[in-house]
């Protein structure tokens, strides 16, 4: 990583620290999938990331100040966090993941997840960004009586592979 970002613009500056493929794949691992080590991260991959990418990949993270790394004892895994700045991403997935169902092939069950969120909308993102500064950051959630966005979403991509599974 370097001193500085290569010129004032902020699209440069944050395309510098997530502009490439696995660093959002892995803050959406992180983020949608709670997968929080590194074997889990590596070994649940639907793009069957490399240990030395993944490795790298959250240095990276670490260093940027995306995702913090617990200190783990030894014979214990480490945990990674994710931070503030990363939780504030869930609405540039969410419209990246808008994006990529109207012009990118994909499959029901992998899809069902950016549906669900681009009709959620910001109300759902936000709702999302809550729960997930609870997991990571410790900082209560309001309770709003209804199954949380993460059971949403959950239950959604059960039964989005439930359908795959009945339709092959």
């Amino acid at each position: 990583m370097t001193d500085g970002p290569r010129s004032g613009c902020p699209i440069n500056a944050a395309i510098e620290v997530v502009g490439d493929r696995w660093t959002l794949l892995v803050l959406r691992d992180v983020m949608f999938g709670d997968r929080r080590h590194f074997r889990q991260l590596q070994s649940l991959s639907e793009e069957g990331i490399a240990s030395n990418i993944l490795a790298d990949r959250l240095r990276t993270l670490v260093e940027a100040g995306l995702l913090t790394r617990d200190d783990a004892g030894r014979g214990r895994r480490a945990t990674y966090s994710l931070t503030e700045p990363a939780i504030q991403l869930v609405p540039l997935l969410a419209h990246l993941g808008a994006w990529g169902l109207r012009h990118r092939p994909t499959t029901p069950e992998l899809r069902v997840r950016a549906e669900l969120l681009e009709a959620g909308g910001p109300e759902l993102w936000q709702e999302f960004m809550a729960e997930l500064r609870e997991r990571h950051l410790g900082v209560p959630r309001p309770d709003t009586g209804r199954p949380t966005a993460t059971e949403r979403l959950a239950a959604a991509y059960a039964e989005a592979v439930a359908a795959a599974r009945n339709d092959g």
